[in-house]
């Protein structure tokens, strides 16, 4: 395994942050993994400041898109090579299954490996010349970016922030959530090998671990931080937002979200069944993506809702490290707590709590942050609870006639993120997939994902695109170039 880094990347030099110490915790046992000395708001301006150095340095500047491409590949290969021991760190710091952090390390891996392929190819234009000249839009790298990413999946949302401002030329403050720097420090470790291999500045990443309100805000805030990049909550999204706006510089925010998921009555159920439970609780339900919100068409509501209750009971609820675990644990007692709190305010709005609803009872489970996969009924999309994000294990039931119905609920909610059907009929599938707002539909599908595919939110979910070959285009500024073509003199030539 990997060993948990205590030492922070700071301007390129791995050291003890002077900030306040956090003590990152097992959440499937409590213990302490280690104490992570956080940075402070002097080492994110002298990282800022080492970056906008590295960024100027020609051995970086002056590189050229192949060969930087080559260095994401090392990035990627490097990555892949340590999938088992990034797993193992992740899941000691998350709570998070093997099986889903090896899985986050490898998508990693294929980001950085998908950028630089989208590095390689990309062009830049020749536009439509108006006169005697030729004319050319060319792009180039913003500078020094920041990327702000929540404890839930580190890995994988780092290096869907990292790959393309690297690919487009940048250099990145990296800002993991103050309950989970471990596996993005083992990242960087591996990102600060490949460039030192070829022969570049380390300060083209800093790992800057640290509350948000102190380090994420300095980020934001430093004068020379000319891009941010954020996953989290929508309130703080807001935040940001409103900083960068002041700033005139942009921003992509991937927020919250309460997605539904549409069982039709002639879907394959089997199918449906497996993929609801998937879609909102592995990862504990603590996914922004997550199936919170289910739809059943009533003629099969009963029966679905019946036997969903009797699977979701059945669930393999452990230790992450356990190869039978479907479920582990919450990310920290914290927030487990909160998961709680939400169902108790369910039971207060009149919910039927349907399965789950409490931590687990059994003595093995007293010391982790476990929460049980709850299923809820009895209430309208309108309530509380059918609103806002739990960001748990927790699903709500509901029914509904026709698809007047169903749209108009699935889209009564400030989120757009994500959406599941489940149906036999492409033309129901195409229809409502096209009139549900949200950024990402799956059909007879759940949480999969591809580099290649952008990804955004809609309404508060979300501002911007991650993912797909544009992402590198969204970490760069455009030029335009005219080149004259005639001999004839210019208007006012002596």
């Amino acid at each position: 395994m990997l060993p948990f880094s205590t030492d922070i990347l700071i301007a390129g030099q791995w050291r003890r942050g002077a900030g306040e110490p956090v003590d990152t915790v097992d959440p499937a046992t409590g213990r302490v993994l280690a104490t992570v000395h956080c940075a402070s708001v002097a080492e994110v301006d002298e990282a800022a400041k080492a970056a906008a150095a590295a960024v100027a340095d020609p051995a970086w500047r002056d590189l050229l898109p192949h060969e930087r491409a080559r260095v994401l590949h090392r990035i990627a290969e490097l990555t892949e090579q340590a999938a088992d021991e990034l797993s193992a760190v992740q899941t000691a710091d998350t709570g998070k299954t093997l099986a889903e952090t090896k899985a986050l390390a490898l998508s990693a891996a294929g980001t950085f490996r998908y950028m630089a392929a989208a590095l390689e190819t990309a062009e830049e234009t020749i536009t439509p010349s108006r006169g005697a000249y030729v004319t050319m839009s060319v792009h180039e790298p913003l500078g020094v970016v920041g990327a702000i990413n929540p404890w839930n999946s580190p890995v994988a949302s780092d290096a869907q922030k990292i790959a393309p401002a690297l690919a487009a030329g940048n250099a990145v403050l990296l800002k993991p959530a103050a309950w989970t720097p471990l596996v993005s420090l083992a990242l960087g470790r591996l990102i600060t090998r490949a460039l030192t291999e070829a022969g570049l500045p380390t300060a083209l990443l800093s790992v800057l671990p640290g509350s948000g309100r102190v380090v994420g805000d300095a980020v934001v805030r430093h004068p020379l931080v000319r891009r941010i990049g954020f996953t989290g909550g929508t309130e703080t999204g807001r935040t940001i937002a409103a900083a960068a706006a002041q700033k005139l510089i942009p921003a992509s925010l991937e927020l919250g979200g309460k997605s539904p998921t549409i069982v039709r009555a002639d879907a394959d159920l089997e199918q449906a069944l497996a993929g609801v439970m998937f879609g909102v609780f592995s990862s504990s339900g603590q996914s922004c993506i997550s199936g919170s919100r289910l739809f059943v068409e009533r003629p099969v509501h009963d029966e679905f809702v019946g036997e969903l209750v009797a699977r979701v009971r059945k669930l393999r609820v452990g230790p992450g490290t356990e190869p039978g675990t479907q479920v582990g644990p919450l990310v920290h007692h914290k927030h487990r707590d909160a998961v709680a709190a939400h169902v108790d305010a369910a039971r207060a709005e009149g919910a039927r709590v349907l399965c789950g609803g409490h931590a687990p009872e059994d003595e093995r489970y007293a010391d982790g942050a476990y929460y049980l996969p709850t299923v809820l009924a009895g209430l309208p999309n309108t309530s509380r609870t059918c609103q806002e994000e739990i960001f748990g294990p927790v699903l709500a039931v509901l029914p509904y006639d026709d698809e007047d119905d169903l749209v108009r609920q699935a889209n009564d909610s400030v989120y757009g993120l994500a959406c599941g059907i489940w149906t036999r009929d492409a033309r129901a599938a195409w229809r409502i997939a096209r009139r549900v707002e949200a950024g990402t539909v799956w059909i007879n599908t759940y949480k999969q994902f591809s580099a290649s595919t952008p990804f955004s939110g809609w309404k508060d979910s979300g501002l911007g695109t991650e993912k797909g070959r544009d992402a590198i285009r969204a970490y760069q500024r455009q030029k335009s170039l005219y080149w004259g073509t005639s001999d004839a003199p210019l208007p006012w030539a002596n």
